[in-house]
């Protein structure tokens, strides 16, 4: 089986699974369980500032999300794979049903599965104002 990561750039390969997830979580009407399957490993842990989130949590915050984001998109500023692992810096533009936009960095090292799955990713994410968010690219 050919890895994902080794057939498309690895800031396409970023902007893609996140998008593509994050579409389906917010337009789509499959059961929150059967599409995480489809993106992430059951033993996933995904530690964000410092705080483990497992699959459990992680499809709790799926409901919030479907309710309430409007508008997304991920801004890939930098990506680099090394066989199943891979480091990138994004950005990730919210609009949500209640408030402004919201924009947060996020820089990731994350391990996935031969089939592309997300099985660990240890992310740091800051808040950034919107002039901010494209800076230093």
């Amino acid at each position: 089986m050919v890895n994902p990561l080794h057939t498309k750039p690895p800031k396409q390969f970023v902007a893609e699974f996140f998008t593509t997830f994050t579409d389906a979580v917010v337009h789509g009407s499959e059961d929150a369980s059967d599409l995480m399957s489809r993106y992430y490993t059951r033993d996933v842990v995904q530690v964000a500032d410092g705080v483990p989130l497992h699959w459990d949590h992680l499809l709790a915050h799926l409901r919030p999300l479907r309710k309430n984001l409007r508008e997304f998109r991920f801004e890939v500023h930098e990506a680099f794979t090394d066989g199943g692992r891979i480091a990138t810096r994004f950005t990730i533009h919210a609009q949500m049903r209640k408030g402004g936009p919201v924009s947060t960095r996020v820089h990731m090292f994350a391990e996935f599965t031969p089939d592309g799955l997300l099985r660990r990713a240890e992310q740091l994410t800051r808040f950034v104002a919107p002039a901010e968010s494209g800076a230093g690219e």
